[in-house]
């Protein structure tokens, strides 16, 4: 199960039915639902087996600020770990399935498979970059680097997961993506309109085909 889609790369077979092992169970979400909630205790990290989950904080007014979408392949629950505490809400976009890793049996494992250290090193990382990408995003793009920027990562991490890099569905509303990039509902799709204009892609609904993907890359100006 975990072969193509969990923790993956530079894992040998027989390590990698070690890891396999570790999943006893396996969660399906239904669209709107959650997976877990700010402040719930942490006990096991996910991994996106099928579907797409959102990352949010939410304030006590109820203005919600959403951190992340989730891809199939990546993994959810790493920024509870310090204070063994969730620090967002976690929310099913489609009905998904994620595979579950028990924080007590992974600290096992961990210690007879050195590469599972590195590859949880690696995975924080990559946790701490995409929030530093977020924050420049906000603070320092305009909001058509902003958008091009968006539509890029989720084109390089589609690929990466074999993909199409141009032809996708977005599995988020206008709204959410708004939200996500500080930028407003009409914004975001006065954005899409005009980018459809200018050849750089085609969008229906949420359908989306890249036409001219350095041309987008150029107008986003930055390492998506």
């Amino acid at each position: 199960m975990l072969n193509e889609i969990c923790l993956p790369l530079g894992m040998s077979s027989h390590d990698l039915q070690k890891l396999d092992d570790l999943v006893k169970e396996r969660i399906r979400l239904s669209k709107g639902s959650a997976l877990f909630h700010l402040d719930d205790e942490v006990d096991a990290i996910y991994a996106l087996r099928t579907g797409s989950i959102k990352t949010q904080l939410e304030d006590a007014s109820g203005q919600v600020q959403i951190t992340g979408f989730l891809l199939p392949g990546e993994i959810i629950g790493m920024d509870g770990l310090l204070n063994n505490r969730h620090v967002s809400h976690s929310i099913a976009l489609v009905d998904s399935e994620v595979c579950v890793m028990p924080l007590n049996e992974l600290d096992k494992l961990s210690l007879q498979l050195p590469i599972l250290q590195q590859q949880l090193r690696r995975l924080m990382s990559k946790e701490i970059n995409r929030a530093h990408t977020l924050i420049m995003n906000l603070g320092a793009l305009r909001s058509e680097q902003r958008l091009a920027a968006f539509l890029i990562n989720l084109s390089q991490r589609l690929s990466t997961l074999g993909y199409s890099p141009y032809q996708f569905i977005l599995r988020m509303s206008r709204e959410e993506i708004g939200n996500f990039l500080g930028l407003t509902l009409e914004t975001v799709s006065r954005l899409f309109s005009r980018f459809a204009r200018e050849g750089l892609l085609r969008i229906q609904q949420r359908e989306v085909m890249i036409l001219d993907l350095p041309a987008l890359q150029a107008m986003a100006g930055v390492d998506c």
